[in-house]
């Protein structure tokens, strides 16, 4: 400690030194000291250290006086408060100093201290009493005006420190708005703003009165039509509190607005600037009381978008541009007094384009309405002279297309086949705008050609967007476009970064458009694409090399439907190739530039390899280098694999063993992408290769396979068995090696509870490809065995328990496609099963999974003497085992589904027959119905239909769910004739039978488009009416039916969301008259019926976030979810992850309803279990906590939001309170502020 007193007092002795030298050499290593964690000063030092440094701040040399201020921030942290105190009051009081230099030094020297202020709750008075001097000293300052410059160092401080600190100044926030509003009517423009600034920070934190006070006082001033000069002042302030404070202005608007109105009149441009950006900042900060506004700031907009008075455009384009030169010339002979500097009209036109821009982003709903009214007028405003509104110009037009986009359905860019139903959702929209496509290429093709660079990238940002909205939209304007393209790659005065933006377009281009819409125009696109790919930028080259690899396939198109339409590559198959080929011999280049060279070559031996020649060997042999090559290894390996699937059968023998080598040890790597790579490249391979391939060749591979087939990882393990099977097929001789080493692996996976999908598939083929290769250790009853072993544990069910459900039915499925491997071995395993169920003494295991067996076979059709096998299944169903019954109503719907003819009837005849096995006979019914085709279907429909009605009215739930999805999933085999039934049986039915005819209503609707679809658009606003249902249990299901429709597909209900949100939130209420007592002994305990509806209610809600979120009122939707927030549990935890996901949706309407937010959120945040409760009801209420501060984590994740008063409390009490701070650290370290956990939440 003393070491450090002695060697800073050494320091302080050498300031007072007479050498400035000597003063510069102390203070800096004082600085150095300062800014060590370590340091640590006693109270002496610390006095003495701050009295030194404020005297420097008057030292005679400019320098030292630097360096003095630079030492104070670090100093803050370091001192206690008084000595803090004392460096603000002497900064202060050197404020209002006669010397400009001594002035200056100290309001750099109070900025920093403010910087450094702690915003901590320990810090938080040292903070509030510092700020409580400055602010008094500041306002003091101001007060005096006798210099101008004085007030605007004041302003600035004032502005930095209310940015910062405004919550630790709240008791000071009147004092400062009475102070500041003066300053708007200051003489000095300078002042003026600064103010409006400091404003600007005092806003979002003040409180509603003051706020209401501010505007008050600006539409009092307004109304009193000053001065155009103040004018523009007072609205320039309304722009900015209404930018910073958001919604409040909300409530003022139908005062402020037609003041704003009546000002664009005034033949003042700057005024009308500063109008359009108040309005622009009304429309961004409260789209919803801007409502009826809306025409009105629309129609000024586009009166004020073409304003432009000292200028006329001529109508005949194609002669503009000689006749404005001539024009420009005559102009300065003779109006000398009026130049084009004085003209401000442009920036009224930039800020009225600016205002339609927020517009088209904050109102989705007005899309249609924008394409008749804003689409025109914008698309003739491409011919804008001025740069810079030009640029903004095409910014509004692209929102536009933005907007279309992610309304539209499908965003791939691939335009090979978008199904019909899949464009149908959104079309209007998409409709319009391909109208206006070919006036927006006549638009902008011009422009391509203009000097301008910014014009030119605003129009390839443009078309990029429009190419992503409309794919394939502009194929008969790509030569228009080429030209335009062309000038900008090859136009020597270029920037780099425009080469790459039209570069980026182009690839865009190739993309979204069949390949012959090119080929013509190849001659032109070649050269100056190849000379891209030479530039000695390597971002330039990386761009180009991608649009090369683009070309090279549009010169010769592979796959189902492509044709070379007589285009012939060889004239440009030279020149493409000693290009990349340059780039992929050079080691000293960008990794970029090396992998998509290596890309890009493999592309072209791919499309055109017979062009190369004698040329193909070098490639490859570079490929091998490359393969080698630990930073280009895996671009490498994928190059490989699209080589050797190659339709022109590319000759890999060269390379082919030591590749083999090579990517066998790459099985060995941690890296994942890589080992995915790798085997989809053996796969191919072997594949298409397999007659070059030395079986002795793949050892390497086989070893390295064993271990990769394992349940940590399914889509490894699935990808390593197709290529074992593929092996299998190619190289029967090598199985022998692999049974001890892998068949081990595969068994445990088909034992593990996980495989399922594609990994199972793959392991079905596997089995298959082993039978049929009839190797001698491996044949049909060995694999039967090791498969059905672990089920035959002697120890009944005790043993079997340690085999998961999904391990009888994978095990069920292999045993089905080994026996349709090998037909001859099918009726002997088929007797052994039935004798297996037959027999009471075999262990639980293996019967349940000899029925399951018996129906995977029966499902292919191929079960022997049907008799024996419905006996013995009827037989299972009186077991007295809950597995065994389930296990026999599998079997029984999987038989029926592979001969419909022999078990259907046998099925129905059996539900009429037996009441007590109804539930799993309808099981079976169930599997009949969701796998058989239509077709084979139809026949039976009545038959069934009339056996559903007859049970719809089933008392137990259970079995009327069961029903109803029967009954759904059957009217998909025929809705136009089944759909108006149910919609028949809605009317007449009893409340059972309407909710399982509601129910069966969920069942129909699925994830992808089916012929139902057309059909239920027309009728589901019928079947929603059942939410008005007298019935409470109707309108529960009717909920759920609802929240399946706007999860699975929105498009059916987004246009009865008006007629629908009214009774949905009507069932979010609380009601009382549902609400019951029940004693229980000595208890008395309280049941509340509704809330099973409420909890629908609120899941709807929950869906409807994700899409149809343009059709919800997002305020309403709040006030219903907070509500939600003081319900019971369940409804509490739905609604703190609505609050989570509206947070990353809709960030501005939750700041608009903070205040009332938070309060139920502290409630929840802050409660205590009583101390003698059960262990479970602290788990829930834990539970509960930390859901609720993952919403409050993401609500503190929206930028400004400390700024609400009640939003800083609350946070700084969680930082306070031990408990609530780790719950947080907890919620944010786990689930990335909370907002990621919302999305695994489904309820579909």
């Amino acid at each position: 400690m003393s070491s450090v007193s002695y060697h800073i007092s050494s320091l302080l002795e050498k300031m007072t030194s007479t050498d400035k030298d000597f003063r510069f050499m102390a203070t800096n290593d004082l600085m150095l000291e300062l800014q060590k964690d370590s340091i640590k000063l006693d109270e002496d030092s610390e006095r003495k250290v701050v009295t030194m440094l404020l005297k420097l701040l008057e030292d005679k040399n400019g320098e030292v006086q630097n360096l003095a201020v630079k030492c104070l921030a670090p100093l803050v942290s370091k001192v206690k408060e008084p000595q803090v105190e004392a460096m603000v009051d002497t900064l202060c009081s050197n404020m209002t100093s006669s010397k400009e230099q001594l002035r200056d030094i100290s309001s750099m020297g109070l900025k920093a201290v403010i910087g450094e202020l702690p915003l901590s709750s320990s810090g938080l008075p040292l903070t509030a009493s510092v700020c409580k001097k400055i602010t008094s000293q500041l306002i003091g300052a101001l007060g005096k005006q006798e210099d101008v410059s004085v007030q605007l160092e004041a302003l600035d401080i004032l502005s930095d420190m209310l940015g910062r600190l405004s919550g630790a100044l709240v008791s000071f926030h009147s004092s400062l708005l009475s102070c500041l509003l003066p300053q708007l009517t200051s003489s000095r423009m300078a002042v003026r703003k600064r103010s409006i600034l400091a404003l600007g920070h005092l806003v979002p934190c003040c409180s509603p009165a003051l706020f209401s006070q501010l505007t008050e006082h600006l539409l009092k001033e307004l109304g009193k039509s000053p001065p155009t000069s103040m004018t523009r002042t007072y609205i320039q302030c309304l722009a900015t509190v209404s930018r910073q404070g958001g919604h409040r202005v909300g409530e003022h608007l139908e005062k402020l607005i037609p003041l704003v109105v009546k000002f664009t009149s005034v033949e003042d441009d700057e005024l009308r600037e500063y109008c359009f950006q108040a309005f622009e900042a009304f429309i961004r900060r409260c789209p919803k009381e801007m409502s009826p506004h809306v025409a009105t700031v629309t129609q000024l907009c586009l009166k004020f978008m073409t304003f432009d008075p000292n200028y006329n455009y001529d109508d005949n384009e194609e002669e503009e541009e000689d006749s404005m030169d001539i024009e420009d010339g005559n102009d300065e002979e003779s109006d000398d007094e009026y130049s084009d500097d004085d003209d401000m009209s442009w920036k009224v036109r930039r800020s009225a384009v600016k205002c339609l821009e927020a517009l088209i982003a904050t109102r989705r709903d007005l899309l249609l309405s924008f394409y008749t009214s804003i689409c025109p007028a914008l698309l003739a405003r491409f011919k804008e002279r001025e740069e810079n509104v030009r640029a903004d110009v095409f910014a509004a037009f692209s929102m536009l297309l933005k907007q279309t986009r992610t309304g539209s359905s499908h965003h791939s860019l691939i335009t090979t086949r978008v199904d019909p139903a899949s464009s149908r959702e959104q079309e209007p929209a998409v409709a319009l705008l391909k109208k206006q496509v070919p006036v927006i290429v006549k638009a902008l093709h011009r422009q391509l050609k203009e000097k301008s660079v910014k014009s030119r990238q605003g129009c390839f940002s443009l078309l990029t967007e429009l190419a992503h909205t409309v794919p394939g939209a502009l194929e008969e304007h790509i030569p228009a476009l080429i030209p335009g393209i062309v000038f900008s790659l090859t136009d020597k005065s270029t920037s780099s970064t425009m080469r790459i933006d039209a570069l980026s377009f182009f690839h865009v281009l190739l993309l979204s458009h069949p390949p012959h819409a090119f080929q013509a125009l190849m001659q032109v696109l070649l050269p100056a694409v190849l000379a891209c790919v030479d530039d000695s930028f390597y971002k330039i080259t990386s761009e180009a090399l991608l649009v090369t690899q683009q070309l090279v396939r549009v010169m010769r198109p592979q796959g189902q439907n492509a044709t070379s339409a007589g285009f012939d590559p060889k004239p440009f198959v030279k020149e493409v190739f000693s290009v990349t080929m340059k780039r992929l011999k050079a080691t000293d280049i960008d990794q970029e530039v090396k992998e998509r060279a290596i890309s890009c070559m493999g592309h072209m031996v791919c499309h055109l390899g017979d062009h190369l020649g004698a040329e193909l060997q070098g490639v490859l042999a570079i490929f091998l280098e490359r393969l080698k090559n630990e930073i280009t290894r895996l671009t490498a390996v994928k190059t490989i694999t699209l080589i050797s699937a190659s339709p022109l059968k590319i000759d890999l023998s060269p390379i082919l063993p030591e590749t083999l080598s090579v990517l066998g040890s790459f099985l060995r790597k941690n890296q994942r992408a890589l080992k995915l790579g790798t085997l989809a490249c053996l796969t191919a391979l072997v594949t298409h290769h397999g007659a070059s391939i030395k079986p002795a060749a793949l050892e390497p591979v086989l070893t390295e396979l064993p271990p990769l087939v394992d349940e940590t990882d399914m889509h490894v393990s699935q990808v390593s068995i197709t290529l074992l099977t593929c092996m299998a097929k190619a190289y029967p001789s090598s199985l022998a090696k692999i049974s001890s080493s892998v068949l081990p692996g595969v068994f445990r996976l088909i034992h593990s509870p996980l495989l399922q999908g594609g990994a199972l598939v793959a392991i079905l083929d596997f089995l298959q490809a082993l039978v049929q290769s009839k190797a001698s250790n491996l044949g049909y009853s060995q694999l039967l065995k090791s498969l059905t072993e672990p089920f035959q544990g002697s120890k009944s069910s005790a043993d079997g328990s340690g085999l998961h459900r999904q391990s009888y039915h994978s095990v069920a499925r292999c045993v089905a496609a080994l026996s349709s491997a090998s037909p001859k071995d099918t009726p002997g395993t088929v007797s052994s099963l039935i004798q297996q169920v037959k027999n009471a003494g075999s262990p639980e295991s293996a019967r349940v999974l000899a029925l399951l067996c018996l129906g995977e076979v029966g499902r292919s059709g191929s079960l022997g003497g049907s008799k024996e096998v419905q006996g013995v299944i009827l037989e299972a169903f009186s077991s007295t085992n809950e597995e065994v019954k389930t296990a026999a109503s599998c079997a029984l719907g999987s038989m029926a589904v592979g001969s419909l003819s022999e078990y259907l009837p046998f099925l129905l005849k059996e539900i009429s027959a037996q009441p007590r096995r109804q539930y799993l006979l309808l099981h079976s019914l169930k599997e009949v119905i969701s796998a058989c085709p239509a077709s084979s279907l139809s026949p039976h429909v009545e038959s069934i239909w009339s056996l559903l009605f007859q049970h719809c009215e089933c008392q137990e739930e259970g079995t009327r769910n069961l029903v109803a999805e029967c009954l759904g999933k059957l009217t998909l085999v025929n809705p136009a004739q089944l759909l108006p039934r149910l919609k028949q049986q809605i009317k007449t039915g009893s409340p059972l039978a309407r909710s399982t005819v509601v129910t069966a209503i969920k069942f129909t609707i699925v994830d992808h488009p089916a012929p139902i679809d057309s059909l239920l658009k027309d009728c589901i606003g019928d079947f929603l009416k059942t939410l008005q249902d007298k019935d409470i249990n109707v309108r529960r299901v009717a909920l759920v039916m609802f929240n399946s429709a706007a999860h699975n597909k929105p498009s059916l209900i987004r246009g009865l969301l008006g007629a629908v949100l009214p009774h949905l939130y009507k069932e979010t209420q609380i009601r009382k008259d549902l609400i019951r007592e029940v004693e229980m002994g000595p208890f008395k305990h309280t049941v509340d019926d509704g809330l099973d509806v409420r909890k629908a209610a609120f899941e709807c809600m929950y869906t409807l976030l994700d899409g149809c979120l343009e059709g919800l009122d997002v305020l309403q939707f709040l006030d219903h979810v907070e509500e939600g927030l003081k319900d019971h549990y369940d409804i509490r935890m739905l609604t703190f992850l609505m609050l989570a996901r509206l947070v990353s949706l809709c960030p501005a309407a939750v700041l608009q309803r903070l205040d009332r937010l938070i309060e139920p959120l502290k409630a929840t945040c802050t409660t205590k279990v009583k101390a003698g409760s059960v262990k479970q009801e602290f788990e829930k209420q834990e539970e509960l906590r930390r859901s609720a501060m993952r919403a409050v984590a993401a609500l503190l994740a929206i930028p400004e939001v400390e700024r609400s008063p009640s939003m800083a409390d609350f946070a700084n009490q969680i930082r306070s309170n031990a408990d609530m701070a780790s719950i947080y650290q907890s919620v944010q370290g786990g689930e990335g502020g909370g907002v990621g956990s919302t999305e695994s939440m489904d309820f579909s």
